[in-house]
């Protein structure tokens, strides 16, 4: 009996070893949702996975699901937002957006909005000027809180919640939106 290869688009949000050269992966996949996987002998150093693995990465992977859960076939890496990040305040802003992604997603379900407003944010903080960091991460935490159900649109922000690129020109959630960000926070218990 073969497997089936799902082949996807994917951030790395995460990493624990197994085994003397096994790595797990708690990745957030495009069309599968939040899952971990393994790699084997990856932390190997004639691995050519090891690169493309490294936290905060975009990338391209090939899984399978088997009998133990899923495993990492081949591995492209896209780009690695983290690395390419000079100020240290877009790391910290990075490191954020992993977290709360990490906080909120749990289990197997495809969101595709959130993950592509995972990938811009990650994307536009490696570049953006420091004052603009913070502005980024508000509103990619109003997006996401909103996608989740947390927070209802409110006329303050709805430009926010409504765009299509918010990424290219940041700007800074209103204090109704920190508010929201802040009760949605609370109420989640998470």
């Amino acid at each position: 009996m073969g497997y089936r290869t799902y082949t996807t688009d994917a951030i790395v949000c995460g990493s624990r070893d197994s085994y003397t050269s096994d790595r797990s992966y708690l990745i957030f996949t495009r069309e599968a949702g939040m899952l971990w996987a393994s790699a084997r002998s990856v932390r190997e150093e004639r691995s050519k996975q090891r690169y493309a693995l490294q936290d905060f990465s975009i990338i391209r992977v090939s899984l399978v699901k088997g009998k133990q859960g899923w495993r990492i076939g081949s591995v492209e890496a896209i780009s690695n937002p983290f690395m390419e990040a000079s100020a240290r305040e877009a790391r910290a802003g990075l490191s954020a957006v992993i977290k709360l992604l990490r906080r909120f997603l749990h289990g197997e379900e495809a969101n595709a909005a959130i993950y592509d407003d995972a990938v811009m944010a990650l994307s536009c903080m490696t570049v953006a000027d420091i004052v603009d960091i913070i502005d980024l991460q508000e509103q990619f935490t109003l997006r996401l809180l909103h996608h989740l159900g947390y927070i209802a649109p409110h006329e303050s922000f709805a430009h926010i919640l409504t765009a299509d690129d918010p990424w290219s020109v940041p700007n800074a959630v209103p204090p109704r939106g920190r508010k929201a960000i802040e009760q949605a926070l609370t109420a989640s218990h998470l």
